[in-house]
């Protein structure tokens, strides 16, 4: 393995990836780029590796296999295509860290495979932690890999209890903007379209995570990701709307103390946080001035409008396959939205309706997940029709 950090981004064409690849280009002397995919960007995939040479790149959609490799069949890079080639590209022994940047439930078999590997994680993809922390985190523990957290909130939370270890925490909270719908009504919400839904206040995503954002369900995702990654127990974890996203997450210590991690709305920040860990990097990021924001503002979500919220936390309680099962019943609900199958409101109610009729398997092991998850598409497709 070379000096540098060999780094792996799956996903690299994503609002993460591309975000990641600029923290890369600032530190040339530190990483090594080894490994971008792309689900089907054919384009800027091919892009990104004229102008950043990674040894290998990955096109999941095959039909666009050809374009890639004749793209780039002058250069010195290895070209794979299909979904199999992303777990085998993470097993390469020049691959220091994996950047998990996919949506969804892709990226669970790929994480998986970097863990057996024995590559150290930097995780932007919550849903594996949400569809199968149990399998995840006793297989990092198992394989002694450890897991960084790329997401904002995750960030803050790991930011503040390092050094503190061996302390308890009693509590923390993760920040939320409220999305676009703060303040709205159920009434409100049925009038909602996907233009709206689509403008996220503070951040710049990609549509499924902005739709997320709107419903909520983005924050009961990450407070099940939460459980997983600092090992706590439901009560434990509480939600706060922050409108200005300036303080990030709170810790909560069990002598009362608390510590907040804060910044101006920039995902280049926690990125590069845990691809250089223990170490900070200086940076020309825009600095966070207090006389800008003379009032930090917080408040309780409004559970009973935004009703994911409280469907995140019973299948955080309920276990197994739960939050398989609702992370893949939204992932249908969601596109379905964007394709104006469904209204706005639809999607919680479509969430509900197959999350509390699934059959949940308890003990599961991969293979339960994969079938869960399966199961939970197929039903919220029918309801759908």
């Amino acid at each position: 393995m070379s000096e540098k950090k060999g780094i792996a981004i799956l996903g690299s064409t994503g609002s993460i990836g591309t975000q990641a690849l600029e923290v890369l280009e600032a530190y040339p002397n530190y990483f090594d780029l080894q490994v971008i995919t792309a689900n089907r960007n054919a384009d800027l995939l091919i892009e990104q590796a004229l102008k950043h040479k990674p040894n290998s790149v990955v096109i999941v959609d095959k039909d666009s296999y050809k374009k890639v490799k004749d793209a780039l069949w002058s250069e010195d890079i290895h070209v794979y295509g299909g979904e199999e080639a992303l777990s085998q590209v993470v097993e390469s022994i020049e691959v220091h860290t994996v950047l998990t940047a996919l949506v969804g439930y892709a990226g669970l078999k790929p994480t998986i495979a970097a863990i057996n590997a024995k590559k150290e994680i930097a995780l932007a993809n919550k849903e594996t932690l949400v569809v199968a922390g149990e399998l995840i985190t006793s297989l990092a523990k198992e394989k002694g890999v450890n897991i960084y957290p790329v997401d904002s909130e995750h960030s803050a939370i790991f930011q503040c209890i390092v050094g503190e270890f061996h302390n308890q925490i009693e509590k923390i909270y993760l920040t939320a903007s409220g999305g676009p719908f703060r303040g709205f009504s159920q009434e409100e919400l049925l009038k909602v379209s996907k233009e709206q839904a689509l403008k996220h206040p503070n951040w710049s995503m990609g549509a499924k995570i902005t739709i997320d954002s709107a419903t909520l369900m983005n924050k009961g995702l990450e407070v099940i990701e939460a459980k997983w990654l600092f090992n706590l127990k439901p009560e434990q974890i509480d939600v706060i709307v922050h409108p200005q996203s300036i303080v990030h997450s709170i810790v909560q210590f069990e002598d009362g103390s608390m510590k907040a991690q804060m910044g101006l709305p920039d995902m280049k920040l926690p990125i590069q946080f845990a691809l250089t860990y223990p170490d900070r990097f200086k940076t020309d990021f825009p600095r966070f001035n207090f006389m800008d924001y003379p009032e930090l503002t917080f408040e309780q979500p409004n559970r009973e409008v935004f009703k994911n919220l409280d469907l995140a936390f019973y299948a955080m309680e309920n276990a197994g396959t739960t939050a398989c099962v609702l992370n893949a019943t939204n992932e249908i609900a969601v596109d379905a939205f964007l394709n104006d199958k469904i209204s706005f409101s639809e999607i919680s109610m479509l969430n509900n309706d197959v999350v509390k009729a699934a059959k949940i398997i308890t003990k599961p092991v991969y293979e339960d997940y994969v079938s869960a998850d399966y199961t939970a598409r197929q039903s919220a497709l029918k309801l759908i029709q």
